[in-house]
Formats: C-alpha cells, sequence, structure tokens
C-alpha cells in the first residue's frame, strides 16, 4: 500500500513516526499523524487545514491533543462521560502526576522495541491509513494522498477527529474544501 502513497503522504507517514520517537511514544498513534498532517505545507491537506482557519488554531490543536494524552489518551467526551459517573479525570490525572511526575499517564515507556528504532503503528493509526486507502478508492484516484489520510483522520471517533471538530475541522466541512468548490465555513 505505502506504494501508493504520494511524496505529502509518505511525508505524513515518517512524521508521525517522528512525532512519536521526539515524544517517546513506543508506536505512532493517530495523535502523531494529525501532528505530522499539521507539520504539512504546499500539500492538499494543508491547504484544506489553512482554508478552515488553521493558521488560527494549529496550536490550540497541538496543546488539545498534549492535554488529551495526559488523560492516558481519553478523548474529552469520554472524559465527560466518566464525569457523568463521578470519576473526575482531571483529579486521577493529578493525582497521578503528584506522585509520578507529570505525563505519568501518558504511557510513554521505553521498551526493547523503542530502543531497536522500530515503531510500530497502533491499530487506530492503521486503521486511518486503510480508510485513507479506501477514500482514495472510493474517489477513483490513483495514489493516496495526505489529503485522504485527513479525511480518513476526521470520519473516524477518537481523540484526533474530536479535537479537529472543536475547531471546526470535520470529515464534510474538508470534504467541502477539497472537493466542494474550494471554499467552506468552519463550524
Amino acid at each position: 500500500m505505502f506504494e501508493r502513497f504520494t511524496k505529502e503522504a509518505r511525508a505524513v507517514v515518517t512524521g508521525a513516526v517522528e512525532h512519536a520517537e521526539r515524544g517517546g511514544a513506543q508506536t505512532v498513534e493517530v495523535e502523531h499523524m494529525l501532528l505530522a498532517l499539521l507539520d504539512g505545507e504546499g500539500s492538499r491537506a494543508s491547504f484544506a487545514l489553512a482554508s478552515l482557519g488553521g493558521g488560527e488554531w494549529v496550536e490550540s490543536v497541538r496543546r488539545a491533543l498534549g492535554e488529551a494524552r495526559r488523560r492516558a489518551g481519553l478523548s474529552q467526551a469520554e472524559s465527560d462521560a466518566l464525569a457523568g459517573l463521578g470519576i473526575d479525570v482531571a483529579e486521577i490525572v493529578a493525582r497521578v502526576e503528584q506522585v509520578h511526575g507529570v505525563g505519568a499517564m501518558a504511557g510513554d515507556r521505553k521498551d526493547k522495541r523503542w530502543w531497536s528504532g522500530h515503531r510500530s503503528f497502533s491499530r487506530d493509526a492503521k486503521d486511518v491509513l486503510v480508510r485513507a486507502l479506501r477514500v482514495a478508492v472510493d474517489r477513483r484516484d490513483r495514489s493516496i494522498g495526505d489529503e485522504h489520510i485527513l479525511l480518513a483522520l476526521t470520519s473516524r471517533p477518537g481523540v484526533a477527529a474530536e479535537v479537529l471538530a472543536d475547531h471546526g475541522v470535520t470529515h464534510e466541512s474538508v470534504t467541502r474544501v477539497l472537493y466542494g468548490g474550494g471554499e467552506a465555513k468552519a463550524g
């Protein structure tokens, strides 16, 4: 499948690996893919993100992803659902970090695979890549571009899609920008 990726899509994949390495993560997660998409310039996905106000909210997205990592990858919706059951995720994070240090729940433990230089992709990250292939096939595109990765990422539940949606970037808005006339309003 990787041979069908455009240069920009390959840059997202390698950028995601680099983000995982810098963060000390054992696996490449969907959030690393989003960070790599945010790093892109001059591509279809970067055009879509910029058209949806990306220059204004990129740092806010990065902070929101960092906060989700501190919550052990729980989305805000999941945290809210737990709060409905009387479980205060913020309090749990605070207590764990008080004892073990900031970021203790992020799960960034080093193991043998980490030291070998090999980063595997999580099940969710692999799902995004498979969805990107399906998006490209459904659109009858010959290759898989970073725009297909962005569309795949926004089409599935999870922290990355939730954070983007909070900033007005949804599957529908990205589709509208890329294929429906080039303009979209965030929201």
